[in-house]
């Protein structure tokens, strides 16, 4: 009977942050035969389209102190109060043998139901820095999985370094060869983040229309723009006679990862776990007004690795960037130290390192 599989509770909260990881790990602990439990809000019901069809889940309303009006804030105590009772009564009936949390309001009812309840129990912190939610749970928990390393933890709490999960297509460009830089055809990618892509887009170009005519001449651009900026972008590589691919989002990430002899990106936990597990020298631009600065701690593994170029966006001017990526484009050396820096800071078993995890707190009751 599928009821008397053991059964995990996810909950995650409603960005693709917190529930790319909560579904790598729903569909390995399905192929170990568990049955999965998604509790989400609205938001996060829009990613569960690439969770398995069997995966039940669970929409929770989302109370938060950060949205809405006054009343709307007064009443956050009295919805997370009846969610948590709610989510007692399930466990109390589904009887869960651990519950795993992924950052966000959402999690809130599934974590303190699990403690009260004394259940096996944990949370994921993709960033640097614990998210609002994870912060509260972190010593009240049997364990935190960290997404990235070193991450910011409170005296007590019971870190594991687990890595963020990638996706199946970073997977299959796991340590593909580095070809440096060199007489040749190189590529260069941007990626900006939706939120912070404006920033790149005024200074990137310029910096590499700056570029040594020499070295110029052998380079491609890969560059992520907005839509409002993509015109003007365009306009400004042609301008110069620079190839360039100007989208505002590219589908194929991964192999335009593996082509690149430079990577210029925020430093999203995803963005850095994708470059570390493909393996490749990049310059990172964390973006400012990110909680917590996390984009900063997300970058530091990478960075202190000797990996990565660090450059603050209250530093970030054209000459500043054009002087970095001449540096790594003209040193080949350098450049393929970069690369295998990067490599080694990968965790393309972070999905496996989770589920160990679950097992083991199962385990151990």
């Amino acid at each position: 009977m599928s009821d008397a599989k053991p059964l995990l509770v996810i909950a995650a909260g409603g960005t693709g942050g917190h529930m790319f990881p909560a579904q790598a790990l729903a569909e390995a602990m399905l192929r170990k035969g568990w049955r999965v439990k998604l509790s989400t809000d609205a938001r996060g019901a829009r990613y569960t389209g690439g969770f398995p069809h069997v995966v039940e889940v669970e929409e929770v309303n989302s109370a938060t102190f950060a949205r809405g009006g006054v009343l709307a804030k007064a009443l956050v105590p009295l919805r997370l109060g009846a969610g948590v009772i709610g989510a007692i009564l399930k466990m109390r009936r589904d009887r869960p043998k651990a519950v795993v949390g992924f950052g966000g309001y959402p999690t809130i009812p599934a974590l303190a139901a699990a403690k009260v309840l004394n259940l096996p129990r944990m949370i994921h912190e993709q960033n640097g820095v614990l998210g609002r939610v994870n912060k509260i749970f972190a010593t009240r928990v049997n364990a935190v999985a960290c997404g990235t390393w070193p991450t910011t933890l409170p005296e007590g709490a019971n870190a594991v370094y687990t890595g963020n999960p990638v996706r199946s297509e970073v997977l299959a460009r796991e340590a593909a060869g580095y070809i440096p830089p060199g007489d040749y055809p190189m590529s260069i990618l941007m990626m900006g983040g939706s939120q912070g892509a404006r920033a790149l887009s005024d200074t990137v170009p310029a910096a590499i229309a700056g570029l040594p005519e020499e070295m110029l001449h052998h380079v491609s651009v890969s560059h992520q723009a907005r839509d409002e900026d993509m015109e003007r972008v365009s306009a400004f590589y042609a301008e110069h006679g620079i190839r360039a691919d100007v989208q505002p989002f590219f589908n194929d990430i991964p192999r335009r990862i593996s082509e690149a002899q430079l990577v210029i990106s925020r430093a999203g936990a995803s963005s850095v776990a994708d470059i570390s597990v493909i393996g490749r020298p990049s310059i990172l631009v964390p973006y400012p007004h990110a909680t917590d600065d996390h984009q900063t701690a997300n970058a530091r593994g990478l960075v202190d690795a000797g990996a990565a170029i660090l450059i603050p966006e209250t530093r970030l001017d054209v000459d500043t960037l054009r002087e970095q990526i001449e540096t790594v484009l003209d040193n080949p050396d350098g450049a393929m130290q970069m690369a295998h820096a990067a490599l080694a800071q990968g965790r393309p078993d972070a999905t496996e390192a989770l589920v160990a995890l679950v097992e083991e707190l199962t385990a151990t009751g």
